[in-house]
């Protein structure tokens, strides 16, 4: 894709690609595009001696096809409405966010439902998105343009390449090809704790920087990140219903939990409890929260949003920073009042000060 964008920018008329590839670079308009098998087609086509008939996709209809068709759905998780809840502040505002739970509470089935609730992609989008997973062949040969947002779940044995990006010919990484979408960490304190940290610069910046012995190189990342971990090794830890009981040592869990840095934890905007669901939960029929109504609220809120940085380079309330964050969210006198009392006798940073207000401000807009 990025290839044939360049073709027409250079006033080429047409583009001949190999079969495999011919949906993707047939996305681009006012450009011819041919698929071909061989070489040998190549030559006869230039020789004269075959004909080929370039693909035609009409973009837009291809784009709103397939948005709306999602697999998975909010109605069939029974409960936790709390954790709907903070899924939905976390669509709305962009947050990351990360749930902590015993097993088998329903922590993953949730988060890969997350693209569900969030809103469509723009054309201008899921022309940026496909041309990230064009440049890794991440494209299938049937897909032309990517139209839902992206879910990335790398396993936790993943590298530090793999997961920021680079190698001898730089490729994009999971957090790249997680760019307009989620990036989801099952048990994410199973990671390298070095993997981990490679984090913190793509979460502030939102774009992630690879310096290379010939060439530095600047990819996107602009992600919303979703973790889960269990309380503690053994799971039991905090599961109130459960007739098991922990049998971890204080140094176990200290040692579990210290997996990921204070630097990291503090950058996380939402932290939620997931607990077990309870038995009568588990024999009610559809809930009526489901993932139709949850992306309705999300995406008014969104509209607020976009209403609130017109003159702004900003997005959603989660990427506000600086003294943008108490310019742009106004506080009263009541609430500056809790924040100062929170400040002084809780130990939280000042990120973690302006990281309450926006998510505040995110949980203001839903109820609008």
């Amino acid at each position: 894709l990025p290839i044939a964008i360049k073709a027409r920018e250079e006033g080429f008329t047409g583009l001949i690609v190999p079969k495999a590839n011919v949906m993707e670079a047939a996305v681009v308009n006012n450009l011819d595009v041919y698929g071909v098998e061989n070489i040998k087609e190549v030559i006869d086509f230039f020789n004269g001696e075959v004909d080929l008939t370039p693909t035609i996709i009409d973009t837009r209809a291809e784009f709103y096809k397939t948005q709306q068709n999602f697999d998975l759905d909010f109605a069939d998780v029974k409960g936790q409405e709390n954790v709907k809840r903070a899924l939905e502040v976390a669509a709305a505002g962009g947050h990351n966010l990360i749930m902590v739970g015993p097993p088998g509470a329903g922590k993953s089935m949730m988060a890969k439902r997350i693209p569900s609730i969030l809103p469509p992609l723009t054309l201008q989008e899921a022309l940026e998105t496909t041309k990230i997973h064009s440049v890794a062949g991440k494209m299938g040969s049937s897909t032309s343009l990517l139209t839902q947002r992206p879910f990335r779940s790398p396993h936790h044995t993943i590298s530090s390449v793999a997961l920021v990006g680079g190698g001898t010919y730089p490729q994009p990484g999971e957090i790249s090809l997680a760019h307009n979408g989620v990036l989801f960490l099952d048990e994410i304190l199973e990671f390298k704790k070095e993997v981990l940290e490679l984090l913190r610069q793509p979460l502030e910046d939102r774009i992630i920087n690879i310096s290379r012995l010939k060439d530095s190189y600047t990819l996107p990342s602009n992600f919303i990140p979703v973790g889960t971990f269990n309380p503690c090794p053994c799971g039991k830890m905090l599961d109130y219903d459960s007739t098991s009981v922990c049998t971890c040592t204080e140094l176990e869990k200290r040692r579990y939990i210290n997996r990921m840095s204070r630097s990291l934890l503090d950058r996380i905007d939402i932290l939620n409890f997931v607990p077990r669901i309870k038995t009568a939960e588990i024999c009610i029929g559809k809930d009526e929260i489901n993932s139709d109504n949850m992306r309705h609220r999300v995406i008014v809120a969104i509209e607020i949003q976009k209403e609130r940085f017109k003159n702004t380079n900003y997005r959603y309330n989660s990427e506000v920073v600086g003294k943008d964050v108490l310019r742009l969210f106004k506080l009263s006198k009541g609430a500056k009042k809790v924040l100062e009392s929170y400040y002084k006798n809780y130990d939280i940073t000042l990120r973690g000060y302006t990281k309450i207000i926006k998510v505040a401000r995110t949980i203001a807009d839903l109820e609008c």
